[in-house]
């Protein structure tokens, strides 16, 4: 079993480590027998169980269908994966994790639609430098939300991507052309509309971060800010109201769903590897 170190390991994580260990004892496995079951490599499998790695959704549902588990695991990885992000974002994702509507405008591409390759690319750009680990672990954490594009019922969203986050590709173009790829075909999904709000449009109201507005099943609806390194959760019925009137306005001076396309599909063909 999963050795605990300290009260700081007494979290979702720490329970998804000790079960993944104790599941593979408890049928007889060895990490050897796992990996070739799952075509996981021994050594990643291992650190999930010592809870040096947090894993991505497709791992944790090829060990349920090992195991027989239906869902334990996760259910559990997604308790778990909330770990990797700070108090208000970590709040704000319960709330994101229920939200039947929601409304985002991004200045940069969002976590909800990078691809892998991407995700490491501006990752890696941080500020502050990770260790190889570190950045796996935040790339996981990243991904491991996008899931929930994707749940039944799923919910509606409409994304207001800036143009800028459009015209500031990576270095690497195949990584870039890909991520355009994703986008477009996210805005092809029947639940989901993304605009582009063009340099033409001029200055707006929500220039110099991002914003998600989410609503609930029972219509109550909370507001998440984001710049560089700080985000603000609002609850206040009367400051979302402020952000949604915002919200409208962009959204209107933004390019249709169908110009946005277009305007998605030029760039790909302009900036094909």
């Amino acid at each position: 079993m999963v050795e605990k170190k300290s009260e700081e390991e007494d979290s979702a994580r720490w329970v998804l480590a000790c079960e993944l260990c104790r599941l593979r004892e408890a049928s007889g496995r060895s990490l050897a027998q796992l990996a070739e079951e799952t075509n996981y490599d021994r050594t990643y499998l291992h650190r999930l169980e010592t809870g040096e790695r947090l894993s991505k959704l497709p791992v944790m549902e090829a060990l349920d269908r090992v195991y027989g588990t239906g869902g334990l695991l996760v259910r559990l990885w997604r308790l778990a994966r909330l770990d990797a992000f700070k108090d208000k974002y970590r709040e704000f994702m319960k709330y994101e994790a229920k939200a039947t509507i929601m409304q985002k405008y991004a200045a940069v591409v969002p976590g909800l639609l990078q691809t892998e390759d991407f995700a490491r690319w501006t990752l890696s750009s941080a500020p502050r430098p990770m260790s190889p680990g570190e950045l796996e672990e935040s790339v996981a954490a990243r991904l491991g939300r996008q899931e929930l594009l994707y749940r039944e019922p799923a919910p509606n969203v409409r994304i207001v991507l800036d143009e800028a986050a459009l015209r500031r590709p990576v270095l690497d173009e195949e990584i870039w052309h890909a991520q355009l790829v994703r986008i477009m075909e996210a805005a092809q999904a029947p639940h989901i509309t993304i605009q582009v709000i063009p340099f033409a449009a001029g200055l707006h109201g929500l220039m110099g971060g991002s914003l998600s507005l989410l609503w609930m099943a029972d219509g109550s609806a909370v507001a998440y800010l984001e710049g560089n390194d700080a985000g603000d959760l609002l609850e206040e019925p009367a400051a979302v109201a402020r952000y949604r009137l915002a919200y409208d306005r962009l959204r209107d001076a933004a390019l249709t769903p169908t110009e946005s396309a277009a305007f998605i599909g030029q760039l790909m063909e302009d900036d094909r590897p």
